[in-house]
């Protein structure tokens, strides 16, 4: 770790090795209380009128005799004895000293003093705090994270006002020495999980980290998962409800994405609008996000395996239309599926990556090709088309289990086409296996009201009035023996 030098001139030299060739180094020669220095910061991310602003007022309310001082009498008399709003912690080596400029703060570098004076002047450009396009909501907070830290760190801490919050920053071990927050509530939040994700974190090295599911791979290393117990949000709301239960909470600079951990199954057929609405309508929605999802994944592949292998189970009328319309087509229904579902990915793909002005040009060929011209051409059937579009309609009901589903809709057909029932039944308990043997920290992904287990649980399948769910505090790291609904105080009410 290189230390700042006494003289100003070597450590202006460091900088323009590390940074005279970059057109947006600024570093402007100063005369301050009679002693050299001079200011060093980054232009687009320092706002200049600022600093100017801020040194000359700072000035102008502290005069000293006219006689010459030292590098270290003036850096005592800015950061203790002055009115300068400077950093309280001094930069004391090179690292510091870019760590502070990166982070948009300006930096003030005398002849003769070792140790540099901070001044947060932060003129960064980003992203207004809009409303998240992927969890929409009918009531409740519009506010979605932006793209930097700073900013997604200050919004939570505008919705838990206690001292009860924890914000810590750290940079991680990348080149790009990028800044990622860990947030958690200290009184309800495990504090030997916290030091554990902390030390994940701190020993990661991702070769970048562009958002906080990069650190996936080490908070969950080895092992495949069809499921992920984590959970990702861009509304304040939601992350700041997460943290009242006692989850930690992850954010990384550049990314307005937070990861939750742990999370629960049963989370993904929740949202912010159930604990606004009543607890009947709440209900009904949940037992109808429950069926969509199981919808989703097992409904190609029970439609494959009744018109293949169990024909007589479908009524009469029906099963005249399914085989009239198959007799039409050159593929086999198993094939025919399969290529459906595929064709519907890719589209999904396409729309999401072209531009917003292409997106319903997509749309219309899309429907054109596999409404009318798959069809009238005789290459894909009525019935297929159907029950795929049904599918990929109810998958987006549950939006954050979408690539769990796909891949679980894809596995059954395949099973169900290739082994009928036998392969229909093994798909079922493949999926069980998959729910169950699914967990992260201590934490099982079916806990603690999964369904069909708890189904009249507190706050499961069929929530309760909130009044009554208020009464008792909900933290999620439940010990062996404890129960359920944790009746310690908390300083957050339970809201999702």
């Amino acid at each position: 770790m290189q230390q700042l030098s006494r003289e100003l001139a070597e450590n202006l030299a460091a900088l323009d090795a590390l940074f005279g060739a970059s057109a947006d180094y600024y570093s402007k020669s100063i005369t301050i209380y009679h002693c050299r220095g001079n200011i060093v910061l980054f232009d687009g991310m320092a706002s200049l009128e600022s600093l100017w602003q801020l040194l000359l007022e700072g000035a102008s309310r502290h005069t000293l005799p006219p006689e010459q001082h030292t590098g270290p009498q003036v850096f005592r008399l800015i950061l203790q004895d002055s009115v300068f709003p400077a950093e309280s912690q001094p930069v004391e080596d090179m690292e510091d000293l870019i760590r502070r400029l990166t982070a948009g703060m300006a930096v003030l570098l005398l002849d003769g003093c070792p140790q540099g004076i901070a001044f947060s002047v932060q003129g960064l450009k980003f992203r207004s705090v809009e409303e998240p396009e992927g969890e929409g909501n009918l009531r409740g907070s519009r506010e979605g994270f932006a793209d930097l830290l700073r900013i997604n760190l200050s919004l939570l801490r505008r919705l838990i006002r206690n001292g009860d919050l924890v914000q810590e920053v750290a940079q991680a071990d990348t080149p790009a020495k990028t800044e990622y927050g860990v947030c958690y509530c200290r009184s309800v939040a495990d504090p030997a999980m916290v030091q554990r994700v902390k030390r994940l974190l701190a020993t990661a090295k991702p070769e970048m980290l562009l958002d906080s599911s990069y650190f996936m791979p080490w908070l969950l290393p080895g092992r495949w998962r069809l499921f992920s117990p984590v959970s990702y949000t861009q509304r304040p709301a939601v992350a700041a409800a997460k943290l009242c239960e006692g989850r930690i909470l992850i954010l990384v600079n550049g990314s307005p994405s937070a990861l939750v951990l742990p999370a629960l199954f049963c989370e993904n057929f929740e949202c912010l609008d159930d604990y606004a609405s009543t607890a009947v309508f709440s209900s009904f929605l949940r037992l109808l996000k429950y069926a969509a999802f199981y919808l989703t994944v097992f409904l190609p592949g029970v439609f494959v395996c009744l018109a293949v292998y169990l024909p007589e189970l479908i009524p009469p009328q029906l099963l005249y239309k399914i085989e009239a319309a198959e007799k039409a087509t050159p593929l086999p229904l198993f094939a025919e599926m399969l290529l459906v579902m595929l064709l519907l990915e890719v589209i999904r793909e396409a729309g999401l990556r072209m531009p917003q002005s292409l997106g319903h040009s997509v749309s219309l060929v899309a429907a054109l090709i596999l409404g009318d011209a798959a069809i009238a051409t005789g290459l894909m059937s009525t019935p297929v088309i159907f029950v795929a579009s049904i599918t990929s309609i109810a998958v987006f009901v549950t939006p954050a289990l979408y690539e769990s589903a796909t891949l679980l809709r894809l596995g059954v057909v395949l099973a169900a086409g290739l082994a009928g029932p036998p392969g229909l039944a093994a798909a079922f308990f493949a999926l069980l296996l998959a729910l169950s043997g699914t967990g992260i920290m201590g934490v099982p992904y079916l806990t603690p009201h999964p369904f069909p287990q708890s189904p009249l649980s507190e706050d499961g399948v069929i929530r309760r009035n909130y009044r009554r769910l208020s009464r008792r505090h909900f933290v999620i790291w439940q010990k062996e023996g404890e129960p359920k609904w944790n009746r310690t105080a908390s300083p957050c009410r339970r809201r999702r």
